[in-house]
């Protein structure tokens, strides 16, 4: 089937790569002169593991392309995906719908025959409904129909995610979009991948209320964590025992700093907002929220107490600044309000992170940028993980111990025991929802 897709950021790109991968012609349409520069000479603008090797085999198979002129994607596609940017509007707390409108009816315009028009773009319930009728204003004698799609792709992992996903969610009202939508799919149905249809407002539905799930089970064992380190228990053997239970499950249950990315935050508050139009409040999630921006603010505290109250004079290495390992992403990281506090309170601060430079020289400003951890730490008053890439689960901490002027750990992420920060010779050590030392009373 020919598809075209609308955006190249990180949903539309690695969707357009994937479905060229299942056999399909695909079109990516962007209008960003300098990403579509980057794209045509084989360079992915985005750090996500695979893509650029997986992108470059189909560019070679002649499946997929990349172009501005979104007409002539559009011209005899089968399917046209929106997966433009819906930011958080501000003011309100809602997802800014101006690219997708946009996109539509620019589609409408467009289009030369039936097609699907299908919103990858994760938007509020109604928004597909919307969109049916931005593109039949634009264009009354436009033969399509619209359908609901959206993605489950955790970045960093967004490759397996879509091609062997837990589930397809696609909301259609149509037999003749339903048909088209399951030949795009095909080759997952095929190996027996769920493919959930149901209706638009469902599909719509389905996307907030599993992110809002999700980020509801990290907030409520940052909750419990801090709650363990008053009572004297120990998060990770709690969060373990939950797991265990079926009903519970294990993922999503490892304490931290708070969660951060493109997903969650934004999700929640739209989430939050719909309830409110439609006068019925998502009071879980809006506890969510609060609580998930106090939890970073809890982390400046703890690393504050670290340094016997204050942060001026002290020399800090931070370990990760991405919102999570094997991503670039710093959308609402934590550390976009832990390493602020940080520099602000007076600290000379040093960073490490393996894809965090380019996006964080302009958002974490009075930093330096560090290649090695070793360096970055050596002479250091406290080493702070806080996120937890491969690189930094198996440091030398005797080595790096050694090498500070305060021998101090804080570690954010759990990754090391109170015992391999007792073993290495830190002075003081602190996690989240364990029990610390060395910490002043």
């Amino acid at each position: 089937m020919k598809i075209a897709m609308i955006g190249t950021g990180y949903v539309g790109l690695v969707s357009g790569v994937c479905f060229s991968d299942f056999g399909h012609e695909v079109i990516c349409v962007d209008k960003d002169p300098r990403k579509l520069e980057m794209l045509e000479a084989g360079e992915v603008p985005i750090y996500e593991p695979g893509l650029d090797e997986l992108m470059a085999k189909n560019v070679a198979a002649g499946r997929l392309s990349f172009t501005g002129d979104l007409a002539a994607a559009v011209d005899g596609a089968d399917a046209v995906f929106i997966a433009v940017g819906t930011p958080t509007r501000r003011g309100d707390g809602h997802a800014d719908l101006t690219y997708v409108m946009a996109a539509a009816e620019e589609i409408a315009n467009s289009l030369t025959g039936y097609a699907v028009i299908v919103t990858k773009s994760t938007v509020p319930v109604g928004t597909n409904r919307k969109v049916a009728e931005t593109v039949r204003a634009a264009n009354p004698d436009a033969d399509f129909d619209v359908a609901s799609n959206p993605e489950f792709l955790r970045e960093g992992a967004a490759i397996d995610d879509f091609m062997r996903p837990d589930r397809v969610v696609v909301g259609v009202e149509s037999d003749r979009a339903e048909e088209v939508m399951g030949e795009i799919y095909r080759p997952l149905f095929l190996r027996d991948f769920p493919i959930v249809y149901t209706d638009l407002e469902s599909a719509e539905m389905i996307k907030y209320a599993a992110n809002a799930f999700l980020a509801t089970k990290i907030t409520f064992i940052n909750e419990i964590a801090t709650l363990c380190e008053k009572t004297g228990a120990d998060v990770k053997s709690v969060a373990k025992g939950m797991g265990l239970d079926g009903r519970v499950g294990n993922k999503f249950l490892h304490a931290g700093p708070g969660y951060g990315g493109s997903c969650f935050p934004k999700d929640t508050s739209a989430l939050a907002r719909i309830g409110q139009e439609h006068a019925s409040p998502m009071q879980i999630t809006e506890t969510v929220i609060t609580v998930n921006n106090a939890m970073k603010q809890r982390m400046v505290s703890k690393l504050q107490d670290m340094c016997n109250g204050k942060f001026n004079g002290k020399t800090v290495a931070v370990l990760g600044v991405t919102f999570k390992p094997n991503t670039d992403d710093m959308r609402d990281a934590p550390s976009l309000t832990i390493v602020p506090a940080l520099v602000g309170g007076g600290a000379k601060v040093r960073v490490v992170d393996p894809q965090g430079r380019r996006e964080g020289e302009e958002l974490l400003p009075g930093v330096e940028w560090f290649e090695d951890s070793y360096a970055a730490t050596e002479g250091a008053d406290l080493l702070v993980l806080l996120t937890e890439w491969n690189e930094f689960r198996a440091l030398d901490l005797q080595r790096l111990a050694s090498s500070m002027s305060e021998a101090k750990l804080a570690d954010l992420r759990n990754i090391y025991s109170v015992e391999d920060a007792q073993r290495a010779g830190f002075t003081a050590y602190c996690a989240v929802g364990r029990q610390g030392y060395g910490l002043p009373e």
